[in-house]
């Protein structure tokens, strides 16, 4: 991971920093506040007696804020201290379903749609008084709903509007279904970021025994969307890669698509050989289970599974299954949206912690300097790797 000494900071901050987990992100949020709290305590010294760098170290950072709700289901967005001048980082969970509230006496249980107007509510709240407003909202707001077909709605480019009217400068995301959406906004700021570096980190930390060559290993792609994840896998693990894509059933709708009749594979074989398959998502997990099942069939030794979010709308069971029967030996994926216990508890399961990831993010944005460093991470897989071959520790 490249150091916070590694970056410039010298710029003045933007505003006095101050963090905001909407409900349903306090856990994720309060991970975030330890770095950043630690970190500048550890070089407060450097700005004592500067009125540039008022309030630079806290003991939290995090504002206090609340949604209650009405009996009704209808909700308030309440900031109970200052935020005058600040540069506030709201964080968001649209995909929290543990969330319950009551609804005239029924427990319901938050949607995206809930957490987004909770967001809005927040953002209300502050009316105008913080110094910037930016969003990390890891999961991307109606993101599989990115372009039109027919007569459809474009959910996720109105919530990005409907952000930016509000005054919302920064939007940073996390491996957006399709980055494309941006144009909507192409005005304001808008990240989409990749956590490949903390999925490798990870797989190497976690197995011991991987030889990370073309002869031994393939990144694999299970659909025609997700290829250029897979191809830089590819490129900085220096491996071969393949892609499967989705035969559909186009004379027939189920659950408003075209129901998928097989996964046909395009590479070259990956025999004997260890298989990383990258994407964006696990939603129901169907299809990241039929290829692993195809690449078992072609004789693949073991199979991990990397995805930024683990939605698993249908359970564990098939996941279970898969790898008591050896077809999967690993799933991976990030903290960024809500793990249910039963997930962090299964043997197979190797879970990539981004919480550090963003809080350099925050802080170097903070200083208004460049994350463009941070957003390419080649060189700190390229070192994780030496360090792998070398047999060190990797943490």
């Amino acid at each position: 991971m490249i150091r916070r000494s590694e970056r410039n900071l010298e710029n003045i901050p933007v505003g006095t920093l101050g963090l905001i987990p909407i409900t349903g992100c306090e856990e994720l949020g309060n991970k975030v506040n330890e770095y950043l709290v630690k970190w500048r305590k550890e070089s407060a010294h450097y700005c004592k007696n500067n009125a540039a760098f008022t309030g630079y170290s806290k003991d939290t950072f995090i504002i206090d804020t609340k949604v209650p709700r009405f009996g009704s289901g209808e909700a308030k967005g309440i900031i109970n201290e200052s935020v005058r001048g600040k540069d506030l980082y709201l964080m968001v969970d649209v995909c929290n379903y543990s969330v319950t509230y009551s609804l005239t006496g029924h427990k319901n249980h938050m949607s995206p749609d809930d957490h987004f107007q909770n967001l809005k509510r927040v953002i209300a709240a502050i009316a105008g008084k913080g110094r910037r407003i930016n969003v990390i909202m890891p999961f991307l707001y109606e993101s599989r709903q990115h372009k039109r077909t027919s007569r459809e709605s474009l959910d996720c480019a109105l919530a990005l509007q409907e952000l930016v009217r509000m005054g919302v400068e920064n939007i940073i995301t996390f491996d957006a279904h399709d980055p494309r959406v941006q144009n909507a906004i192409p005005l304001s700021g808008f990240e989409t970021v990749s956590p490949t570096y903390q999925f490798i980190k990870s797989l190497l930390a976690t197995v011991k025994d991987l030889q990370i060559d073309s002869a031994h290993m393939m990144a694999i792609s299970p659909d025609e969307g997700g290829t250029n994840r897979a191809v830089y896998l590819a490129n900085v693990l220096g491996l071969d890669m393949g892609m499967f894509y989705k035969r559909r059933d186009y004379t027939r709708i189920v659950d408003g698509r075209n129901p998928i009749v097989a996964h046909e594979f395009l590479g070259s074989s990956v025999e004997g050989k260890d298989v990383i398959i990258i994407d964006d998502m696990i939603s129901s997990g169907d299809s990241i289970i039929d290829v692993a099942s195809e690449l078992k069939r072609r004789k693949a030794k073991r199979i991990y599974a990397a995805a930024t979010f683990g939605l698993f709308t249908n359970g564990l069971e098939k996941f279970d299954k898969a790898y008591e029967e050896g077809i999967l030996s690993g799933v991976l994926t990030t903290n960024l949206i809500y793990q249910t216990p039963e997930l962090l508890s299964r043997p197979y399961y190797i879970n990539c912690d981004m919480s550090k990831y963003i809080a350099l993010l925050i802080d170097t944005l903070n200083h208004d300097s460049s994350i463009s460093t941070l957003l390419s991470p080649a060189e700190r897989i390229q070192d994780v790797l030496r360090k792998y071959r070398n047999g060190e520790t990797i943490e």
